[in-house]
């Protein structure tokens, strides 16, 4: 893992923009967080299909995560009253939101291609390594929660190893990949953003944000096409590799492991376990279906 930019070594009250390719940008959050000790905080906005999921739809509503519906059937004051009930109970709040709103994948040409053309229609500058943000979700997160913020991160994610034979970008890697180390490297560049430099209206906000993406893809160029070959496969400005100490894992990893091995190292245990996902996801549907 290698950090660029100003992660503050202290767990704040933040909202989390990235840019989005992959599972694996879910994770990027997490790994960021554990280094302010702020793990427990992380939720996130998904979009209202991932509510189905099983056992985890109902987990992340209730861990403070937030589901949202696109364009005209964005909820505006469902998703203010979510948050002001966290804000109510004083939660600590890591809120990631990937304002793109689906994934970069560069292997769908037509999505890139419509998002280039509403930047076009719009008087935007046009993305190269990004797709044009939209602003709802994150205008509605700001302004419900901008006296309970800290910050707000914009960052801005490469995996290394995702560009082809042609020198052309490819689909970023699956959870899978990453963690059986095709991926060898992520490079994360944060810059951390007061509050007061943010425009509060949301056609100005539209305005920041997109110039905020247009960093993103500056700095994606810089990464994937620099002319130069040893600019390539970084982000230019200083970098640290970022390792953590077995503390911060290996506690989480005993505990889960050996309450996983003990559940399925038995009859009962592994009843219990099937049990759980099963009765576990339907009564999660049904909570989330009356409950969003």
């Amino acid at each position: 893992v290698i950090i660029y930019g100003d992660l503050p070594k202290n767990k704040e009250n933040v909202i989390y923009l990235s840019n989005h390719q992959c599972t694996v940008d879910w994770i990027i959050a997490d790994m960021l967080a554990i280094r302010q000790n702020a793990l427990g905080h992380v939720r996130y906005v998904l979009k209202d299909g991932l509510k189905w999921l099983p056992l985890y739809g109902w987990y992340f509503s209730q861990h403070g995560g937030v589901y949202v519906k696109r364009s005209a059937k964005f909820n505006e004051k469902e998703m203010r009253e979510k948050l002001r009930a966290q804000m109510k109970a004083e939660t600590p709040m890591y809120l990631v939101i990937f304002p793109e709103g689906t994934r970069y994948n560069p292997e769908i040409p037509k999505v890139i291609a419509d998002s280039q053309s509403f930047a076009e229609k719009e008087g935007l500058a046009i993305l190269k390594h990004v797709l044009t943000p939209r602003v709802k979700a994150t205008h509605v997160a700001i302004d419900s929660m901008k006296d309970y913020l800290d910050a707000v991160y914009d960052v801005t994610v490469a995996y290394e190893g995702t560009v082809d034979h042609k020198g052309q970008r490819k689909l970023a890697p699956s959870m899978t990949e990453f963690l059986c180390k095709e991926c060898p490297r992520v490079h994360i560049f944060i810059d951390r953003i007061d509050l007061k430099d943010i425009p509060e209206e949301q056609m100005y906000m539209r305005r920041w944000l997109h110039e905020r993406f247009e960093i993103k893809d500056k700095l994606l160029i810089e990464f994937y096409d620099a002319k130069d070959s040893k600019r390539r496969n970084k982000f230019p400005g200083k970098s640290v590799h970022s390792k953590l100490s077995l503390k911060k894992t290996l506690p989480s990893l005993l505990f889960l492991g050996g309450l996983t091995a003990s559940m399925l190292l038995t009859e009962s245990g592994r009843k219990l376990y099937v049990k759980t996902w099963i009765y576990g996801t339907l009564i999660g549907c049904l909570w989330v279906s009356i409950k969003p």
